[in-house]
């Protein structure tokens, strides 16, 4: 279309509730004139949508990668959190994130990670303190100061973390909250310290109280954690303050959608249009005061083409005034990039991970279980009693209690068990090297040898994850941090897709085993977890 091209059809005027045909003049990359004209095509001309949280690595793919897929659904932006890599290679992993997402006509807004290491109670493989936080902040690259996990450090006004917080206020950035369940004068308090977003609300009452301090929420709907259904009434009560995410989403549901879903699922639930659009569209230009402008006179040509308001399904994505997908194809390039990583994990055998029934020695024969949660990232302390064989604790399908080991990826150290409820393993056995947020080998199982094996294949290919059944293994190498593959994205989705049918099989209902897995060794989130150093107990955060 060269430097300037027009385009019409129904224009959607979000902040001004209405919508009118027009015709649209489009010069170097700018909107140059929104002209109303007396017909127009059908279809509906609006802002590109933008996930207002999402971590990119959790994907498995590379931000170029993850953009060539984002943009055949509407997305134009993301507001990322690096701190995936971030826990995994520091500062170099945040600034291999941005040099690559500059490669494609997409816009990535990066944050500095807030917590690395999220806790003192994992092993991660860097540690960026406030002096680096402060760096990264000072950079254009880095606009706000990511999620503060570290509630706990906010409520004692820990030094290092109101550092970091007044580093982000000093040059105007703003800070992104995660305080799950947090409520009453706790989240006052912390919303007091200038942290203005939360994304884990998981109950309608949690999110009014966190409004009531003058908090925005994120309504996140992710692979994992599913807050949708609880919280989308938020949109037409509260439509200034709401912006939708992911945060994390594996590759083959962002094949399937991304935030357009979450639009089409709102107004069919009988919420507002315009105020479903404010929340996807521009809630994050203005609360991060993103350069993306809100497709008015002057802006930057960010929009998309939408053949009705009610499924959303995207005809056309132009950024910057460039089409960049189109009827569901993408039309950016693959980008070749080399890895970064940081791993050194050696093999295992079974007896390694063996539980001694003298480990609890004071319980009357009951042991912690963690009990998952499907489509949460909390979880339950169970107490259980389990049959004891030459002195170890064993694991019972029957009674879905399976093994859960969690393994040092980044220097020599035993690895540390515990036991789970709820994976539904009759056999087999998975393993990952994407376990939030230190990212160590994560695993679980129905029998120690599957386990030893699932994480030894993992080890040999230096990160990713793998599913074992007896002879039968399936490896899906992540050789970016241990998180993210290199290869074509349509083909990392379709690998994904295929071993994590292959983990279903063995007896899962999870709809996404891998995920869910991924977040038993997330310590900020209650209520039991475990770590590379043991047992957690997030509501009293320390280790059982």
């Amino acid at each position: 279309m060269g430097n300037s091209f027009s385009i019409s059809g129904q224009y959607v005027d979000i902040i001004g509730k209405k919508i009118f045909p027009a015709s649209i003049t489009v010069k170097d990359g700018i909107v140059s004139s929104i002209e109303a004209i007396p017909s127009a095509p059908k279809h509906f001309l609006l802002p590109g949508f933008i996930d207002a949280h999402v971590h990119i690595e959790s994907s498995m793919l590379i931000p170029s990668s993850f953009a060539q897929i984002a943009v055949t659904h509407g997305t134009i932006a993301t507001i990322s959190d690096p701190h995936e890599i971030a826990n995994v290679c520091g500062v170099e992993g945040v600034h291999y994130m941005i040099d690559n997402g500059k490669k494609v006509p997409f816009h990535f807004f990066f944050g500095a990670p807030s917590c690395v290491p999220a806790t003192e109670f994992e092993t991660a493989g860097a540690a960026i303190n406030s002096d680096a936080v402060a760096e990264l902040l000072a950079s254009k690259d880095i606009y706000y100061l990511s999620e503060m996990m570290n509630f706990p450090g906010v409520l004692f006004k820990d030094e290092e973390v109101m550092k970091k917080i007044t580093a982000a206020h000093k040059i105007g950035k703003p800070v992104d909250g995660h305080a799950p369940g947090l409520m009453g004068e706790a989240a006052k308090k912390y919303i007091e310290t200038g942290i203005s977003t939360d994304h884990e609300c998981f109950t309608i009452d949690e999110a009014l109280d966190k409004l009531s301090y003058g908090m925005k929420i994120l309504i996140r709907e992710g692979s994992a954690a599913k807050n949708f259904e609880a919280l989308y009434e938020l949109i037409d009560d509260h439509p200034n303050s709401i912006m939708l995410c992911s945060d994390d989403k594996h590759p083959d549901s962002l094949l399937e959608g991304h935030i357009n879903i979450l639009c089409a699922r709102a107004v069919a639930k009988g919420i507002d249009k315009f105020n479903v659009l404010k929340a996807a569209c521009i809630n994050p230009v203005k609360h991060y005061q993103l350069p993306t402008g809100l497709f008015q006179v002057g802006d930057p040509a960010n929009f998309i083409i939408v053949k009705d308001l009610v499924d959303f399904k995207v005809a056309q994505t132009y950024i910057k005034g460039k089409k960049v997908a189109e009827e569901g194809q993408s039309l950016i390039p693959m980008i070749h990039e080399k890895a970064i990583n940081q791993f050194n994990a050696i093999p295992i055998i079974a007896k390694d991970i063996k539980i001694l029934a003298t480990d609890y020695p004071e319980n009357n024969g009951l042991v912690p279980v963690i009990e998952a949660i499907d489509g949460q990232l909390i979880t339950n302390c169970l107490w259980e009693t389990l049959s004891i064989e030459e002195g170890a604790l064993l694991a019972d399908t029957n009674k879905d209690i399976l093994k859960i080991v969690v393994y040092n990826r980044y220097h020599a150290a035993p690895p540390k068990m515990a036991f789970i409820k709820n994976f539904g393993f009759t056999k087999g056995a998975i393993a990952s090297t994407v376990a939030h947020d230190s990212h160590n080998i994560i695993a679980v199982g129905a029998t120690d040898d599957e386990i030893v094996i699932a994480i030894n294949a993992v080890i040999q290919e230096q990160g990713g994850i793998s599913c074992v059944q007896g002879s039968a293994i399936k490896v899906l190498g992540l050789p970016v941090a241990g998180l993210m593959s290199l290869q074509d994205p349509y083909q990392v989705a379709a690998d994904y897709t295929e071993i994590d049918t292959m983990a279903k099989s063995l007896g899962s209902s999870l709809g996404s085993p891998f995920m869910t897995l991924s977040f038993m060794a997330l310590l900020v989130i209650p209520h039991l977890k475990l770590s590379d150093k043991g047992l957690f107990d997030g509501k009293a955060f320390k280790l059982f």
